[in-house]
């Protein structure tokens, strides 16, 4: 059984550990299933891996928010096999997206679609093994997606709170999609439309990492529809915060922080507010040598840092941190007139003083 988590103080860590135990005791059984019916316990175990390798539980941690923000008293196992569910979700999410990017490490690890070619390499060639490799991971994460669902409806939930909780994770999930859809649709096409990346910020990370998560545990406690809007307001500007500091930290930031390479989105030519920017005001002759550099899949560390001086001489990254700086001043105006109970206002603070 879980720990149950109080609320008098929405402790995070408590709330992670909950989460951690409820991953850990599911994948587990799986595992010893797969073991007894002779099929392969490696997709169980690579998912556990995969989990414990890190990540900060947010989508969990604000869905037991949400929870308390909309009434809801101490945290059951219920809601917090829901917390989990969005965890799992999320290792979905990371495996196909790390596939479709072909990216190398995740968390400072290989991604999973490496670490499975690794693993099959000795006994297949290196073709092979790489298509081994990813297919595996897809089929990996389509556990993961199916065992999100599995969460949601082992949790112990009543009839009400399903049917209150269920059209929201279909939002949520058709929402990410679109984000996913629209950035790898503009990726290696760069442009100076802020619109449509901006539009790839709020459907890919805004809307599913925080505003979905605080409006599923809203939903558990029987919320009005004017808490999950109160909630919006603070959840969509920090969301877009959140991705618009990810896409400045995937480009200057240092691998040991990230886990990723900083060349990755450069090479991919990920359409992001920054580049945008960058081309919107950028001369002839310095379009010329973003256009020429990013995509470039085989962009070296030189023409990297070329290109991040351009984004500092265009004023690109400085337009990106009075952005994130400007939803950042957003969430907290909308903290200041919503009616939250106390120790959620505080847990919703504090992630807005966390260093992004």
């Amino acid at each position: 059984m879980s720990p149950t988590v109080t609320a008098d103080a929405l402790d995070s860590a408590g709330i992670r550990n909950a989460v951690n135990a409820c991953l850990e005791d599911f994948l587990a059984v799986k595992a010893r299933n797969a073991d007894a019916e002779c099929l392969p316990a490696e997709v169980s175990r690579t998912l556990h891996d995969f989990l414990s390798a890190g990540g900060k539980r947010i989508r969990p941690v604000l869905c037991v928010a949400g929870w308390h923000a909309g009434g809801g008293d101490q945290t059951p196992p219920p809601v917090l096999q829901v917390a989990a569910s969005l965890e799992m979700f999320h290792a979905f999410a990371l495996i196909h997206d790390d596939v479709m990017d072909n990216s190398a490490t995740r968390r400072g690890k290989p991604c999973v679609h490496r670490a499975l070619t690794a693993l099959h390499q000795a006994e297949r060639g290196r073709v092979e093994a790489d298509r081994l490799g990813a297919s595996a991971a897809i089929l990996i994460g389509d556990a993961a997606l199916t065992w999100a669902d599995e969460l949601v409806h082992t949790a112990g939930l009543t009839p009400v709170q399903l049917a209150a909780v269920l059209p929201l994770v279909d939002i949520m999930r058709s929402e990410v999609m679109y984000g996913q859809y629209l950035d790898i649709t503009a990726t290696g096409r760069p442009t100076g439309d802020i619109g449509r990346a901006m539009r790839i910020v709020r459907y890919k990370t805004a809307k599913y990492t925080v505003e979905r998560p605080l409006h599923i545990g809203a939903a558990l406690a029987g919320s009005p529809r004017s808490v999950r809007d109160a909630l919006s307001g603070y959840a969509l500007p920090l969301g877009e915060a959140f991705q618009l500091r990810d896409d400045l930290l995937g480009v200057f930031g240092t691998p040991a922080r990230t886990g990723k390479s900083r060349l990755d989105d450069l090479r991919e030519g990920k359409h992001t507010a920054l580049v945008a920017l960058a081309l919107c005001h950028a001369d002839p002759r310095q379009q010329d040598t973003l256009r020429a550099l990013l995509g470039k899949p085989d962009l070296s560390e030189h023409e990297g840092d070329r290109l991040r001086h351009l984004f500092v001489d265009t004023g690109a990254r400085d337009a990106v941190e009075l952005m994130i700086e400007d939803r950042r001043g957003q969430a907290l105006r909308s903290l200041e007139t919503a009616a939250f109970p106390p120790a959620v206002a505080a847990t919703l603070r504090h992630l807005l003083t966390v260093k992004m």
